[in-house]
């Protein structure tokens, strides 16, 4: 059995918020899973992000594999250098997790130059 860690979509219509999930890998998005690893909100400003850590660590050490959304979203909030030092022995008593995310700025068009028509 595969396991993923992934988003599980929750919330109202145009209103998500997500869990983090471990679930089969061939179960559907909002299906079945097996343990509910944190969650994250990305309608509140700035979006919030909540790890359970010691649930995340043991799925991890099992083999689980997030998804590259999921791996994103634990580096913004420093959870992944956290988890690298830690199976690397050194000391994390002093790294602490946010708990929000920046948002990035939206791109924005370019307007076009005017010509100027002799």
């Amino acid at each position: 059995m595969a396991v993923r860690i992934r988003l599980r979509r929750l919330g109202a219509k145009k209103r998500p918020t997500y869990r983090f999930v471990a679930a089969d890998s061939r179960m559907p998005r909002d299906g079945r899973f097996i343990e509910i690893l944190g969650y994250y909100n990305p309608i509140e400003k700035p979006a919030k992000v909540k790890i359970f850590e010691e649930k995340m660590i043991h799925w991890l050490d099992e083999g689980a594999q997030p998804t590259f959304t999921v791996a994103s979203l634990m580096k913004q909030v420093g959870f992944l250098k956290k988890y690298e030092m830690l199976k690397k022995g050194e000391d994390v008593s002093d790294i602490t997790i946010s708990e929000t995310i920046t948002e990035r700025p939206k791109k924005r068009k370019k307007k076009k130059k005017e010509t100027k028509s002799e």
